[in-house]
């Protein structure tokens, strides 16, 4: 008898302990879920992906191109400056946009140093242009830095009066009218060339795929952009790894 009380108890343990830890992941599936839904540009569904999948991708990481840097001062005690940045992120399926900065504490130079960070895509995306988003950071009323700098993957912004605003615009192309045009090495092509993608037009770190050319490693970045080229050097696929 005593047997089977244990046997049964066993059983009833293992399955409050399963209920338990299916309930966990539910839990957990919905928080990611509903923070992804919340904030970024969105989207990044599977119809966008392309290129490799399966692989495990970066989280955090820098956005492409910081656009603007605004700084607002409140009017009410305490007062505080409100920093406001735009910037372009490479496709769809980004999210959780914010800043961090690089260091806390005083600078030597009074410079606060500022990271444009967002939750990348789990997906490799079709180029069908850059995506807008926006993050805020509140410094308190007691800091005394004279300038405030935000970093990207592209570029940085430097903010030398505050309150105030500076705006930058990206001069590379977001490639969602590359397919079927034909590559360019640097310095191969005038600018302004008809039908063609110059290398001196891309975003930096991008990479060309030709017939025979193999790949190399499995780090993943969505601010790389891939073209796939044929024997004649013309697009026939563009996405952001």
């Amino acid at each position: 008898m005593n047997q089977i009380y244990r046997t049964v108890g066993a059983a009833i343990a293992a399955l409050v302990i399963g209920l338990g830890l299916m309930g966990a992941a539910l839990a957990q599936g919905g928080a990611q879920g509903g923070a992804a839904a919340q904030s970024g540009p969105g989207g990044g569904t599977d119809q966008d992906a392309a290129g490799p999948t399966g692989a495990s991708r970066p989280v955090e990481m820098p956005i492409l191109f910081v656009t603007g840097v605004e700084i607002m001062r409140s009017t009410l005690d305490p007062k505080v400056d409100i920093v406001h940045v735009t910037g372009l992120v490479s496709s769809l399926g980004w999210s959780a946009p914010q800043l961090v900065p690089f260091y806390y504490g005083k600078s030597s130079n009074d410079v606060f140093d500022l990271q444009f960070i967002a939750s990348s895509p789990q997906q490799s995306q079709k180029a069908e242009g850059f995506q807008p988003i926006s993050a805020m950071f509140t410094l308190g009323a007691d800091h005394s830095f004279k300038a405030v700098r935000v970093r990207a993957s592209e570029n940085a912004v430097t903010l030398k009066q505050l309150p105030g605003s500076v705006q930058a615009t990206a001069k590379f192309v977001d490639c969602k009218d590359c397919i079927g045009k034909k590559f360019a090495d640097k310095g191969k092509a005038p600018a302004g060339t008809a039908g063609t993608i110059r290398e001196e037009d891309l975003p930096h770190g991008f990479r060309t795929i030709t017939p025979t050319h193999g790949v190399r490693g499995i780090v993943h970045n969505p601010n790389r952009i891939n073209l796939i080229l044929d024997g004649d050097d013309k697009i026939v696929m563009a996405f952001w790894e």
